[in-house]
């Protein structure tokens, strides 16, 4: 089996629960935060991991105290970053958290969003890329100063198959990136407010349509308890329901176990509506929990209830 590529960030995320979100001016007491290993494109290389299927984590991460907390994390989990330690300080993300799950991010952006076209050409001259054939992006990386230079490398490997989450700040990533990105026919995966407010449509369904005719490829929205749509370049589309979450988590890193578990299941052979069926269950264990990330038991557990639901369907 070929490897996935995965550009991003791992980054320190700090949760802290919340009775809400603070107004301005207001004075709100924390008795609680927690310090995780946690970025879009660490958590899908932590899906990936889960479910055995090899990757090149392509991940800088810089100096300071986040810094040096990200690495530590990374080596427990025998993850080694593709990237050269950039000097520059790792930044973090302040994760809000509401009594009902949902999450609101401040970021800190430091060096784990930089990149150095000399990191791709040594990619490139390692013969990795033979022995590749994936490729995941999130748009926090693009939007930012160095994004230039990942569309540089991925119009120089058009022949690799794309998954491309553009994230909540769709609408920033600079238009000239976002045409250079939508041109080499990504998978794309977002939520349901992302693809209303950067199509301007009225409703997903219309949303996902005109996205999926501009990239001539799969689209996958995802519409929280109404599940995941799938958009066809055909024009067609289906819905995938939801898996309900069983327990009181949050929703940090549901889209990236989404999106990873997609790409996992294509890569062991699934077809794009038993993978998103199955990445349904895979983010509704997510949710369930507190933080982005499954331990080997949680995920074995969803995994197996995952099965027991594919044999079902068959029966």
């Amino acid at each position: 089996m070929k490897k996935t590529l995965v550009i991003g960030s791992a980054v320190c995320d700090i949760v802290i629960p919340v009775d809400h979100l603070p107004a301005r001016s207001e004075d709100i007491n924390l008795y609680q935060q927690d310090m995780s290993l946690g970025g879009c494109a660490f958590n899908v290389c932590d899906c990936l991991n889960h479910f055995g299927i090899p990757f090149i984590p392509f991940l800088p991460v810089g100096s300071g105290v986040y810094g040096r907390f990200v690495r530590e994390k990374l080596e427990e989990r025998g993850i080694t970053s593709f990237c050269p330690a950039p000097e520059a300080e790792n930044g973090c993300c302040y994760c809000l958290v509401e009594p009902d799950g949902e999450r609101t991010f401040l970021c800190y952006h430091g060096a784990e969003y930089l990149f150095e076209e000399a990191w791709f050409s040594m990619l490139e001259q390692s013969g990795e890329i033979g022995q590749t054939d994936s490729i995941y992006v999130c748009g926090l990386e693009i939007e930012e100063r160095t994004g230039e230079r990942i569309l540089d490398f991925l119009e120089r490997h058009r022949g690799m198959r794309i998954f491309f989450a553009p994230s909540a700040r769709i609408c920033s990533i600079q238009k000239e990136r976002m045409d250079r990105m939508l041109d080499l026919s990504p998978v794309l995966h977002m939520n349901e407010d992302e693809a209303l407010r950067f199509t301007r449509c009225g409703t997903v369904e219309e949303a996902g349509k005109k996205l999926a005719g501009r990239t001539q490829n799969t689209v996958l929205v995802t519409c929280g308890g109404r599940g995941c749509i799938i958009f066809r370049a055909d024009g067609t589309s289906v819905v995938v329901s939801a898996y309900p979450a069983q327990g009181a988590g949050d929703t940090i890193g549901a889209g990236d176990s989404h999106i990873g578990s997609v790409i996992a299941l294509l890569k062991k052979g699934c077809g794009m509506t038993d993978a998103v069926r199955g990445a349904n269950r895979i983010a509704s264990a997510v949710i369930s929990t507190k933080g982005a990330l499954l331990t080997d038991g949680q995920f074995a557990r969803a995994a197996a209830g995952m099965k027991m639901q594919e044999e079902s369907s068959a029966t």
